[in-house]
């Protein structure tokens, strides 16, 4: 990896106007989105809930929820404060948006903002921190040796669709509900309650509050599927929302594991991390120009992302191609396929090893 710039190199090599906000623009996004949503539930609507139907309605569940996780993009950028100058208006926006998507809104953003902070850092990371060969358990996330002997035993194919499973079925509700793959310093963290049983650490000062204050609109949200359900049935919950929010997770889960994760990219200690270099470590991926009109280049501009997360998604492309052009050595992008890349993060991607007389972590398939 080459050497990591300062942050004021990539204010001279970014253009200012990439880190202008327009209102109007997000909200254009926005409405585009909900219109193509609108259309997809307008198809949902005209097919039979029957038994026969259930591998259409299958279908129509990676259909909606691969639209619908176009929200949670623009949701995302609110709580990075990247969608407005409007504060309030952004707010309202992004907590509407995730609320809908069973997402506590300013839990989210605290232990998101957290992640950026300490990107891929080894202690202090928030979200696919790797389990650790000779980790401690307090400093460290311990478990690596056994988890090596596991894939061992299993073989590298079951062991890979085993990942793929937890991680692309349970890994979001995990992290919401225990911290499953955050970092050790924040102990078992519950983004729905901020106090004991649970871990606290996450929510200093005013941010427990705002944990009750995020319950607020998913208990709203449960409600209103609750009446739905009454009203029209539990099948027409499951096809219409539950089965396209479970793509939605799973999106989530594809974009957030691969921007971070791959066998040739380390996790850092105290000594060699700074904030430059956590985000540098970010990964950028050809997921085609569908994904990215669908869910606003998330996944292929999100190095730029991790530098800058005030910079709107629509200024994201003039941004990356800024860096790369300046720091090609720094910026990392990898051209495998997504389904190949996917298979060989889950196979390969097992626990880290300290490197020797360094604070780099590095990937250990064996």
């Amino acid at each position: 990896m080459g050497e990591i710039p300062r942050q004021s190199e990539i204010s001279q090599v970014v253009p200012d106007r990439c880190f202008t906000r327009q209102t109007i623009t997000s909200l254009a996004y926005l409405l585009q989105t909900l219109l193509i949503q609108v259309a997809v539930v307008a198809i949902g609507l005209a097919i039979p809930l029957t038994k026969a139907m259930i591998p259409v309605w299958i279908l129509y569940a990676f259909l909606s929820g691969t639209t619908a996780m176009g929200f949670w993009v623009l949701a995302h950028e609110c709580g990075h404060g990247a969608f407005s100058d409007n504060r309030r208006l952004q707010t309202f926006v992004g907590y509407v948006l995730h609320s809908m998507l069973l997402v506590p809104y300013f839990s989210w953003q605290r232990s998101h903002a957290i992640h950026h902070r300490f990107t891929n850092h080894i202690t202090n990371g928030e979200t696919h921190v790797p389990l650790v060969v000779g980790g401690d358990g307090m400093s460290e996330q311990a478990g690596g040796a056994k988890e090596l002997a596991l894939s061992r035993a299993m073989g590298r194919s079951s062991y890979g669709l085993l990942q793929l499973v937890l991680h692309l079925v349970a890994g979001w509700p995990a992290y919401l509900l225990a911290g499953k793959t955050g970092g050790p310093r924040y102990g078992r963290s519950n983004h729905f309650w901020p106090r004991a049983p649970f871990s606290n650490k996450l929510w200093p000062s005013i941010w427990a509050k705002k944990v009750w204050l995020s319950d607020c609109g998913v208990v709203l949200t449960l409600a209103a599927l609750f009446i739905w359900a009454k009203t029209w049935g539990l099948a027409s919950l499951l096809a219409m929302y539950v089965g396209p929010l479970l793509v939605v997770n799973i999106w989530l889960v594809v974009y957030t594991w691969l921007h971070h994760t791959d066998t040739d990219v380390p996790h850092l200690a105290d000594s060699e991390f700074s904030y430059m270099r956590g985000a540098f470590l970010s990964i950028d991926r050809p997921y085609g120009k569908i994904l990215d009109f669908l869910h606003h280049r998330i996944g292929s501009h999100h190095v730029i992302h991790h530098i800058a997360p005030t910079i709107p998604h629509y200024h994201a492309k003039k941004a990356t191609y800024a860096i790369k052009t300046a720091f090609p050595k720094a910026y990392l992008y990898n051209p495998t396929p997504i389904y190949l890349a996917l298979w060989h993060v889950a196979s390969n991607c097992i626990a880290v090893e300290r490197e020797e007389g360094s604070g780099r972590y590095l990937w250990r398939d064996s």
